[in-house]
C-alpha cells in the first residue's frame, strides 16, 4: 500500500498559482512547496507542470530546481519527475558515480517488463544514448554481462511455473556459486531470462534442497562485486519490500546518512508499497521508520520526506 495522501478533487491550476507566489519575490515559501507537492500523485503532478507551463512559460521543474538547494532539491526533483524518467535518472547517477551497479539492478529488478522498458525509453529521449551502452562502458566482465542482461531483459510476466525447471535450475544455481568455482554465465543465464515466478519457484527449491536460502549462501561468497550484484538481484526479485526495509536501515545507521538512498526508496515507493515497507521495518527494528528518519534529518528535507511517508 501507498504512504501518499493525495486529495481526489484538486485544481492544477490552482496549484500553479499558489506555488509561482512560493517562489515569487526574496526567499521561497518552502512549506507550499512541501504542503502541495507533498500530497500529489503523479497524473497531478503532471497537471500542475503542465497548467504551470501554460500560465507563466516557465518550466516549474527548472524554478523548482533553481529556488531549492541540497538533499531537499534533490527529493523534490525527482518526486516531481514520471516514474519512468526518474528511473532514468537514478540509473544515470548511479552510473556516474561508478560505485553504484546495485542501484541499476535495484531498479530492473524490481520493476515489471514494461516499466523496464519505458524506463529505458526514457534514457534514450533523456541522454541520447541506450542504458545498455552505459552500463557496458563503465563494468567488465561477468559484472558487465549480468548488469547489461539485467538492463536489456523483457521477462514473461506470467504466473506459471515449471516444477521441474525449478529443480534443475536451483542444481545449476548452486553449482554455479559454489566456492566461486562453477560457470557463471548459467547463473546470468537463469537470473536474466526467466520470469519473477519461475525464479521465485528456484529459489524455494534451492532452499529445500540445500538447507540454506540461496541469499545466504551468496553472502558467505560476496568477497567481490560479481557476487555482490547476483546477492542484490537475486534480493530484489526475491522479496523486495525486505531489500528495501534494507536499503532504508543502512542509509539511517550508517555514519552520516546517506540521503540519496532514503530518497530513493522514499519517492519511488510512496505511490507503490511504502506502507508495507514501513511495517517490515517495524518488525525489523522495532522503531517506526518515521521516528528514524526524524532523528536523522533535518529541516525541509525532513518535513518533505516525512510527508510522502504519511506524516
Amino acid at each position: 500500500m501507498a504512504t501518499l495522501i493525495a486529495p481526489i478533487n484538486h485544481s492544477p491550476v490552482a496549484d500553479a498559482e499558489a506555488l509561482h507566489k512560493s517562489v515569487q519575490g526574496w526567499g521561497t515559501d518552502e512549506k507550499s512547496v512541501i504542503t502541495i507537492l507533498g500530497h500529489r500523485n503523479v497524473y497531478q503532478r503532471q497537471q500542475i507542470r503542465k497548467s504551470y507551463q501554460e500560465t507563466y512559460q516557465e518550466d516549474l521543474l527548472k524554478r523548482l530546481e533553481s529556488e531549492l538547494s541540497g538533499d531537499f532539491e534533490r527529493a523534490v526533483y525527482r518526486w516531481m519527475l514520471e516514474p519512468a524518467d526518474r528511473d532514468a535518472v537514478l540509473a544515470n547517477v548511479a552510473i556516474k558515480d561508478g560505485n553504484k551497479g546495485h542501484v541499476i539492478i535495484e531498479i530492473v529488478s524490481v520493476l515489471s517488463p514494461e516499466e523496464v522498458l519505458a524506463m529505458r525509453r526514457a534514457y534514450h529521449n533523456r541522454y541520447k544514448h541506450s542504458l545498455e551502452e552505459d552500463v557496458a562502458a563503465h563494468t567488465t566482465g561477468h559484472l558487465r554481462q549480468l548488469l547489461v542482461g539485467l538492463v536489456t531483459s523483457f521477462r514473461y510476466g506470467g504466473d506459471e511455473i515449471n516444477p521441474k525447471l525449478a529443480k534443475t535450475e536451483a542444481d545449476i544455481l548452486h553449482e554455479s556459486i559454489k566456492e566461486k568455482k562453477g560457470n557463471p554465465e548459467e547463473a546470468i543465464r537463469i537470473l536474466t531470462t526467466r520470469s519473477k515466478t519461475q525464479l521465485l519457484a528456484t529459489f524455494n527449491r534451492y532452499r529445500d534442497d540445500h538447507g540454506i536460502s540461496i541469499t545466504k549462501k551468496l553472502l558467505d561468497n560476496a568477497s567481490d562485486d560479481f557476487h555482490k550484484a547476483l546477492h542484490t538481484a537475486i534480493r530484489c526479485i526475491n522479496d523486495h519490500k525486505k531489500y528495501y526495509e534494507k536499503v532504508l536501515r543502512g542509509a539511517l545507521k550508517r555514519v552520516g546518512t546517506d540521503e540519496d538512498g532514503l530518497t530513493r526508496v522514499v519517492v519511488t515507493r510512496a505511490e507503490k508499497d511504502l506502507k508495507d515497507i514501513k511495517e517490515v521495518y517495524y518488525k525489523r527494528n522495532s522503531v517506526h521508520l518515521e521516528d528514524a528518519v526524524a532523528k536523522e534529518i533535518s529541516g525541509d528535507y525532513k518535513k518533505f520526506i516525512l510527508t510522502l511517508l504519511g506524516k
